[in-house]
């Protein structure tokens, strides 16, 4: 069985933690180096919920795309809901290591996974890594379609491919505009929206749109905008990460068992949809 030590620098080849934002926190955040790893559960969220889960599998590794302390913190007592966490984590002998904007600009990374859930063909990253000499890195993807699909038509591809959640996926554009070409861009993707209209793609999926920042993005040009849940869009990463994973194990003799967590942690759980047939304005 492998060491933690050795599966970290396994995984820091796939995601180095120099190629994450500054502002990031990636890394290793509990863990013996000389613990040895046998099972390892991948996830989108460290909460309390995947942690027990963890617990549940006999995990000795999670990894997560979101990090646990993203601003730091002076305590980790139990009292605290992210304390708890790291007690539950170092009770149990759980390592947690974390790959988050490291990940979204990987080759292939969060976006690449995003893009292959849906069957889109990757040309190239959306803001391209400068230190990257062969243009593969970066964030977001650009992407084409093997054949065209209606903007309603690829919000249900994305709705039936992507984990289902209370959200499912909101459009805005004519739902019947034909789309060739797409930017994705896995979590949050609205201060991307520049370099999306420059990029002449007819459609953009990501997460998190913001009225005011979707709405100007409208009124500049006829874009089609798919907005998912925010985890949804990120966690077909976890079967990448895992497969990448799976490899190096099987190529060390590791004989490492990788699992993916299904475990919905998108905070939103119900939706209601709208009743009102009003369309010329709000009801009084």
């Amino acid at each position: 069985m492998p060491r933690l030590s050795e599966v970290i620098a396994a995984l820091e080849t796939l995601w180095p933690a120099e190629r994450a934002e500054s502002w990031d926190a990636v890394g290793t955040v509990v863990g013996d180096p000389d613990q040895e790893v046998r099972r390892v559960l991948f996830a989108v969220d460290p909460v309390q919920e995947i942690v027990d889960e963890a617990v549940k599998l006999g995990a000795d590794l999670l990894v997560t795309h979101h990090p646990l302390y993203l601003r730091g913190t002076t305590t980790v007592a139990a009292t605290h809901f992210k304390g708890r966490v790291v007690h539950t984590l170092i009770k149990n002998d759980i390592a947690l290591h974390v790959a988050h904007t490291n990940a979204d600009t990987a080759d292939p990374g969060v976006s690449d996974a995003l893009a292959g859930a849906l069957d889109l063909r990757v040309v190239r990253p959306l803001v391209p890594d400068p230190a990257d000499a062969s243009g593969r890195r970066g964030l977001g993807r650009i992407c084409e379609l093997d054949h065209p699909l209606t903007v309603r038509e690829l919000a249900a591809k994305a709705a039936e491919r992507l984990p289902a959640t209370a959200q499912g996926i909101r459009v805005a554009g004519d739902p019947e505009a034909v789309v060739r070409t797409v930017a994705v861009s896995g979590g949050s993707g609205d201060s991307l929206f520049d370099v999306v209209r420059a990029a002449g793609v007819d459609a953009f999926l990501t997460a998190d749109l913001r009225h005011h920042p979707a709405s100007e993005a409208r009124a500049h040009s006829p874009l089609a905008l798919l907005d998912a849940a925010h985890w949804a869009t990120e966690w077909p990463w976890c079967e990448l990460g895992a497969a990448q994973l799976d490899e190096i194990s099987d190529r060390e003799g590791w004989d490492l068992r990788v699992h993916v967590s299904r475990t919905v942690t998108d905070p939103w759980t119900a939706h209601a949809a709208s009743t009102t047939t009003h369309t010329t304005g709000a009801p009084n």
